[in-house]
């Protein structure tokens, strides 16, 4: 069973995540102008720092979705359980965060204006695919606990104060 998990997790994380982190953007920069720059160290330090954080916080949320959660990251195969644990005690969508940041990486260590709007684009698309589908699906599927949550911890911003379960809700 766990190993069944775990073979969905790495195949959803290296098809969808690893296409819109990877594959995506080394195609809009292998279509750049021939005098593609990479950064420069100012930006470069940095910009390795973004890509090594959002990976640590994709693959951190990968694992609580599939230790706590006894799912995956894929929507057709979510977590049974809310998972309150790790990163998601501070934000709600941390592995969002942590994509866009591996996004945000690329964008300062290729300064490219199509990897820019790409970047932007994708940030909308996150927010709106968390407001419209995931958050109704998950305050129908886990009701009072899930409301509960989003009253105290934020969608997009970390908290001051981390989230604690409360047992006589979940």
């Amino acid at each position: 069973m766990r190993f069944i998990l775990a073979f969905k997790v790495i195949l959803f994380s290296v098809l969808v995540p690893g296409a819109v982190t990877l594959y995506f953007p080394y195609s809009l920069l292998s279509r750049a102008d021939d005098n593609l720059q990479v950064a420069s160290l100012v930006l470069s330090i940095p910009a390795c720092a973004c890509l090594l954080v959002g990976t640590a916080i994709y693959l951190r949320c990968a694992w609580d979705f599939a230790i706590d959660g006894l799912g995956t990251p894929a929507p057709i195969d979510p977590p049974k359980k809310l998972v309150v644990t790790g990163l998601y005690r501070w934000i709600r969508n941390p592995m969002y965060q942590g994509v866009l940041l591996i996004l945000l990486g690329e964008c300062l260590l290729f300064p490219d204006r199509g990897l820019l709007v790409y970047t932007a684009s994708f940030a909308l698309v996150f927010h709106v695919f968390v407001v419209f589908y995931e958050e109704p699906i998950l305050r129908s599927r886990f009701g009072v606990s899930y409301s509960d949550y989003c009253r105290k911890v934020p969608r997009w911003n970390f908290a001051f104060r981390s989230f604690t379960m409360d047992s006589a809700k979940f």
